[in-house]
């Protein structure tokens, strides 16, 4: 029996309009095998959207080249935290390219296992190989090859104003202001933070909750294409009750009518050997007849 990681790489590797019916076949398999535990985890795996599909296809397919960029990505992150300038100039070159380039192989990837990216999800899959890149959790999260939707790097990273800053041992040095108003602007910088740390939140929640719709109508739609399949099985099934019906009917009355055949045949054999009996005996009494004739004669 395959654990239940390996189970779920491959349920990730599914095309996501499939996703759905695989999951349910895999977690019967486990429930099937005693593997309650595994059954529940595989049922609670959620459909990714077609472009975090494409990025995993990408992770899988392509193991080499994606241990490169999040290689690529550790070195960006450790540039930006150190403000090494020329790093950072260097190495966000390199991630413009590379980030084009895996996206179109996710592109390709996709549609040679028979599913066109849209220019949206072309853009999600950007939008995920750049959030590998900046933060080590999206980072972690693509390296499981399990995403259900598309990742968004951070805003500050993504600007990228860290690059064109100047060398660390030479930033501008503003007068500082007075007390009061360095207070007013920290308590404005961590509204602004907090009020940041909401909106992303919000968006995270409601992008779970479209996915969670979109398993729900595919769900929908699952249960919608078994039970028509079950209504055109019952249908066919009625119309061959019907049919053996009728020719049980059609045989009854074929009975019906041999053993009324059956009947009157019996009946004129009965006559028939009446008649034959009455014809032996009257030429019985014939012959007995002439022979007394016959004996008078004499």
């Amino acid at each position: 029996m395959p654990d239940v990681d390996a189970v779920l790489d491959e349920l990730y590797a599914t095309p996501p309009p499939a996703f759905v019916s695989r999951r349910e076949e895999l977690a019967a398999e486990a429930r099937t095998a005693g593997r309650v535990e595994d059954a529940r985890r595989i049922h609670a795996a959620r459909r990714p959207t077609l472009a975090a599909w494409a990025a995993n296809l990408l992770l899988r397919s392509r193991p080499d080249e994606s241990e490169q960029f999040l290689q690529l990505g550790r070195a960006l992150r450790e540039a930006y935290r150190t403000l090494d300038a020329g790093g950072i100039k260097e190495l966000s070159e390199q991630r413009r390219r590379i980030v084009s380039g895996l996206s179109r192989q996710a592109a390709q990837l996709a549609r040679e296992a028979g599913h066109r990216l849209s220019d949206m999800a072309q853009q999600d899959v950007e939008s995920t190989l750049r959030a590998v890149l900046a933060d080590q959790d999206a980072a972690d999260r693509w390296a499981t090859g399990r995403l259900e939707n598309a990742l968004t790097p951070p805003s500050a990273f993504a600007s990228g104003t860290a690059a064109t800053a100047g060398p660390p041992h030479k930033p501008p040095r503003p007068a500082p202001p007075p007390p009061s108003r360095t207070q007013a602007k920290d308590e404005l910088a961590e509204r602004r933070r907090q009020k940041q740390q909401q909106l992303d939140q919000a968006r995270r929640e409601a992008k779970a909750a479209q996915q969670r719709l979109r398993d729900r109508r595919a769900e929908q739609a699952d249960a919608d294409t078994s039970l028509r399949r079950a209504r055109e099985g019952y249908d066919q099934a009625r119309q061959q009750v019907s049919a053996a019906e009728q020719q049980l009917r059609q045989a009854r009355e074929a009975l019906q009518r041999a053993d009324q055949e059956q009947r009157e045949a019996e009946k004129r054999r009965h006559t028939a050997a009446d008649a034959l009996a009455r014809a032996e005996q009257a030429a019985h009494e014939a012959a007995q007849e002439v022979k007394r004739l016959t004996s008078r004669g004499r």
